[in-house]
């Protein structure tokens, strides 16, 4: 069966519709996950010894393990525990606790990165505690964040695909949803293909964007 461009481009609007699905799981993915980061990394920094090790426990696995699984595990054994967040919400709790542990690290990193000697200029100027930490070093982490935060970004989208096995209908559902009526899976994929590119060279050119504009208020 030959090539045929014009499966690509009919089946674009369809998928471009259902980039909606994608950007909000995403978004939604993304907000939590910085939540639960913030969360565990106040929890690191006041847990005992026992704390963060089961945290770090915690962190391993979720880090080996494949978001498939996570994703099907909230879609079906939190429902037989007596939760059930329906796939929408199942897919977007098991993004998130992934988002939650990989940007705590980022977190972390960003956090430890701020000199010291600032801190010590604001204490001596007579700064509270809650002023240095929401004008100085929350601005200053998150600043310092900005790349891991494209990055998780663009893997977060990437990783929305896997919600269209609990039949999240994202992208990649109603990819196979166009493909499996017209018989063109190749060229509906490479149109889906060019919807999750299109969205993620938007979430880097507008983190480029920001990274530029912080440096240049930096300037003297």
């Amino acid at each position: 069966m030959a090539f045929d461009l014009h499966s690509t481009w009919s089946a674009l609007p369809a998928l471009i519709g259902a980039a909606r699905m994608t950007l909000g799981v995403s978004l939604a993915a993304m907000a939590l996950g910085l939540a639960g980061a913030i969360a565990l990394t106040f929890l690191e920094a006041r847990a005992g010894s026992l704390g963060t090790r089961l945290l770090h426990g915690m962190q391993s696995l979720v880090f080996g393990m494949p978001p498939l699984v996570m994703i099907l595990m909230a879609y079906y054994v939190l429902p037989a525990a007596g939760i059930d967040l329906g796939a929408l919400g199942a897919g977007i709790a098991a993004l998130s606790i992934f988002s939650a542990f990989f940007l705590k690290e980022a977190l972390r990193g960003a956090f430890q990165a701020i000199p010291g000697g600032l801190i010590e200029a604001a204490e001596a100027l007579g700064l509270k505690s809650p002023v240095i930490w929401f004008k100085l070093r929350i601005p200053l982490i998150l600043r310092g964040m900005i790349p891991a935060l494209v990055n998780e970004a663009t893997l977060v989208v990437k990783a929305t695909a896997l919600l269209s096995a609990i039949t999240v209908t994202d992208v990649m559902r109603s990819a196979q949803q166009i493909y499996a009526a017209n018989y063109r899976p190749i060229e509906t994929l490479l149109a889906a293909a060019l919807v999750y590119a299109a969205i993620n060279l938007t979430i880097a050119f507008l983190g480029a964007r920001l990274e530029a504009r912080f440096r240049l208020a930096d300037r003297p």
